[in-house]
C-alpha cells in the first residue's frame, strides 16, 4: 500500500486527533492511529474506546488498505519536517513502514489495522443541527462547572435538554450550576442526555477552526458530533440527572449590580488573603455599597476592599467561596453583573447585566458558605 500526502495538512488533522489518546491504554494497538486508504481518501482514527474521533483528508494513492501507525512516533517525526509531499509505503505483510521525503527515509514499525476496535456506529439516531460558534460558547459558558467527583458521574458531564423550541445546556458539581439556554436553535423531539467532559473538550478545540454547521446525533449510548471532515463518537454517561430546576430559587429580592470586572478583580486580590481550606471571602452589602473582605485566622491575615454598586433589597451579608466566584465571573463576557440573592443561606444567581447574543439565556448558580462571625 502506497500513498502520498502534504506534511502540514497530515500533522493538523493528527494534533486534532491526538487529544483522544490516553497516556495508559488497556490496550496496546490503541496508542496507535488508524490509517485506512479508500478511493484516495485516508481516513485516521485515534480512539480511548469511550471517545473515537476520525478525520478524512484527501490522497495520492492508487490502492486500499490499512495499518496502525505508533501514533506519537508519527507526531514527533511530522512535527520536525516543513511543508512537503511525503510519500508512505506501507509492507501489507509485516506492517513495515517507510516514509519517504526530500531528505531521506524513514522506517518504524506498525501494526495489523485489522486489530484496531472498530468505530462504534449510532443505531437509529435522533439528531440536530448548530453553528459551530453556538455549540463552542455553549461547551465553553458550561463545562467548567462540571464535577470530577467518582462517585457522582453524572455529574461529570454537560446535560443536553433539548426540545422543540430551545436547547438547554446545563452543568453542576453541587456548589454551583450553569445553565445555558440557546431559543434559536430547535430539535426535532424532546429528549436528554449527559456528554462526558474529554469528548467536550476535543469537540471545544476542534471548532476553534471551523465556522462549519455541527450535526449532533444521539441515541440510548453514544453520541456524535460532524462538522468539516471530523467525526467524533463518545459513550454517554448512564444515568439520571439532578433536577437543577428544584434548586434556582425563583424569588430573588436582593438585587446587586455591578461592574463585572471591578467586581473579579477585587475577589482575585481579597482572596489571597483568605483561608486556604474554605476560600471565604465574606460580601457586605449596603446602600450602594458593597464591602468585600477575607481573613485566615490561622496567620492573621485578612483583606478589605469597599466597591460602589447598584443595590435594590434589604442590607445583607453572605459569604461564597471565591474560587466559584472568580470562575463565573470570568466565564461572563458582559460589563456588568448582576447578582440576586435572597437570604444568606440560599443560592446567590449571577446573570449578565446586558443581553447578549440574539437566542441565548444565561444563568449562574453559586451555593453560598457559612459564615463564622
Amino acid at each position: 500500500m502506497k500513498f502520498i500526502v502534504s506534511s502540514t495538512s497530515l500533522l493538523k488533522q493528527l494534533q486534532t486527533l491526538q487529544g483522544v489518546l490516553a497516556s495508559s491504554n488497556t490496550l496496546p494497538i490503541l496508542d496507535n492511529f488508524l490509517f485506512e486508504i479508500d478511493n484516495k481518501q485516508l481516513t485516521v482514527t485515534a480512539s480511548d474506546l469511550e471517545t473515537t474521533i476520525t478525520a478524512t483528508l484527501p490522497v495520492e494513492a492508487k490502492d486500499k488498505g490499512s495499518v496502525a501507525i505508533p501514533a506519537r512516533l508519527l507526531l514527533d517525526t511530522l512535527k520536525a519536517f516543513p511543508e512537503q509531499p511525503l510519500t508512505f509505503t506501507v509492507d501489507g505483510k509485516h506492517f513495515g513502514i517507510e516514509i519517504s521525503s526530500d531528505q531521506g527515509k524513514y522506517k518504524m514499525t506498525g501494526h495489523n489495522g485489522a486489530e484496531f476496535p472498530k468505530s462504534p456506529v449510532l443505531d437509529s439516531p435522533s439528531s440536530f443541527v448548530m453553528p459551530a460558534g453556538t455549540l463552542a460558547t455553549a461547551i465553553n459558558k458550561t463545562i467548567f462547572a462540571t464535577g470530577n467527583d467518582d462517585l457522582r458521574p453524572v455529574m461529570s458531564g454537560i446535560f443536553f435538554e433539548l426540545a422543540d423550541d430551545a436547547v438547554r445546556f446545563v452543568a453542576t458539581d453541587a456548589h454551583k450550576l450553569v445553565r445555558y439556554t440557546r431559543t434559536d436553535i430547535k430539535a426535532p423531539k424532546t429528549a436528554s442526555f449527559i456528554v462526558p467532559k474529554k469528548p467536550l473538550n476535543l469537540v471545544k478545540n476542534s471548532l476553534a477552526n471551523t465556522n462549519a454547521d455541527v450535526t449532533v446525533a444521539y441515541n440510548e449510548n453514544n453520541a456524535s458530533f460532524t462538522f468539516d471532515n471530523i467525526v467524533l463518537v463518545c459513550r454517554l454517561i448512564d444515568g439520571k440527572y439532578p433536577n437543577y430546576e428544584a434548586v434556582i430559587p425563583k424569588k430573588n429580592p436582593n438585587k446587586l449590580t455591578i461592574d463585572r470586572q471591578t467586581f473579579l478583580n477585587s475577589v482575585r486580590r481579597v482572596a489571597i488573603f483568605s483561608n486556604k481550606t474554605t476560600h471565604q471571602v465574606r460580601m457586605n452589602i449596603a446602600g450602594s455599597q458593597l464591602a468585600v473582605s477575607a481573613e485566615d485566622l490561622d496567620f492573621a491575615n485578612e483583606a478589605n476592599e469597599k466597591l460602589t454598586c447598584g443595590y435594590e433589597g434589604e442590607d445583607m451579608t453572605i459569604g461564597f467561596n471565591s474560587r466559584f466566584l472568580m470562575d463565573m465571573l470570568s466565564n461572563l463576557n458582559c460589563e456588568h453583573v448582576i447578582m440576586e440573592m435572597s437570604a444568606p443561606n440560599r443560592a446567590g444567581i449571577l446573570l449578565p447585566g446586558e443581553g447578549g447574543e440574539h437566542g441565548e439565556d444565561l444563568l449562574m448558580l453559586v451555593m453560598p458558605v457559612m459564615l463564622n462571625n
